[in-house]
């Protein structure tokens, strides 16, 4: 069982605190994050775990090695030279792996009590893990909780391979998506099946795994999981922390 944690980003929003650590490396009641999501990789099956590193890198790495990796196989996707953003991460990093099962793709700074395992052995196509959080941005799926699309209700951009969803932005009403279609939040979980990969021969560097399956979604299933009994934190910002504290052992 294989999978992925993002662990690259420069953690911005938790300033001053990622100015001498990266993210992965915040601790919530003295475990740092990317022990927390390891662990929890570790007690669902999970055997190959590879992790992208830019900002601190050696700090990551140096921690997990001297923890002898956990008891798994772990490797690093080294993006010290240029953050490859979330498609391009992925790209990189799925040649790391040993075999062609399906990768579970998870967030290091994202808390959850998502049932991992029964996501991962569900998923017959790539699937993300999605919620009903209030953003401004929100993917599109059809009744059969297939991806079509992608809005910004703040701005009324809509991002579609399908010219009639398209078409929409024109005389933007969000009333009209919401019958239509089903509009959810991405939770920084999915499930990648690595047939996708040869799709992603003509997307060099950086870009991003949404708007790449954006591009493929009317000729290959993207489709979504949507669990009401999700529980969610982002510890995206330092008032979140204290919240991952007090709240922790929910997530785990």
């Amino acid at each position: 069982m294989n999978a992925l944690i993002f662990a690259a980003g420069l953690g911005t929003r938790l300033k001053p605190l990622t100015d001498t650590m990266p993210k992965a490396m915040v601790p919530i009641n003295g475990k740092p994050l990317i022990q927390i999501l390891i662990e929890k990789l570790k007690g669902i099956g999970v055997t190959e775990i590879v992790v992208n590193v830019h900002h601190f890198a050696l700090q990551i790495i140096d921690f997990v090695e001297s923890h002898s990796s956990f008891g798994v196989t772990i490797k690093f996707s080294d993006e010290t030279a240029m953050l490859l953003e979330t498609g391009g991460g992925l790209k990189q990093a799925a040649r790391l792996f040993t075999n062609d099962e399906p990768i579970l793709v998870h967030n290091v700074d994202i808390l959850s009590n998502a049932d991992l395992l029964s996501l991962y052995e569900r998923s017959a196509s790539t699937t993300m893990l999605v919620s009903q959080r209030t953003t401004r941005r929100y993917l599109l799926f059809d009744r059969a909780n297939r991806l079509v699309g992608w809005t910004n209700i703040a701005t009324g951009e809509i991002k579609s391979p399908y010219p009639e969803i398209k078409a929409l932005e024109q005389d933007y009403q969000l009333s009209v998506l919401e019958a239509q279609f089903q509009k959810y939040a991405y939770s920084g979980i999915q499930v990648f099946h690595p047939s996708l990969l040869p799709l992603m021969d003509s997307w060099q560097g950086k870009f991003s795994i949404i708007d790449f399956y954006l591009s493929i979604c009317h000729q290959i299933d993207i489709c979504c999981h949507f669990d009401p009994q999700l529980q969610l934190l982002d510890v995206g910002k330092l008032d979140t922390i204290a919240q991952a504290e007090q709240h922790c052992s929910f997530y785990l």
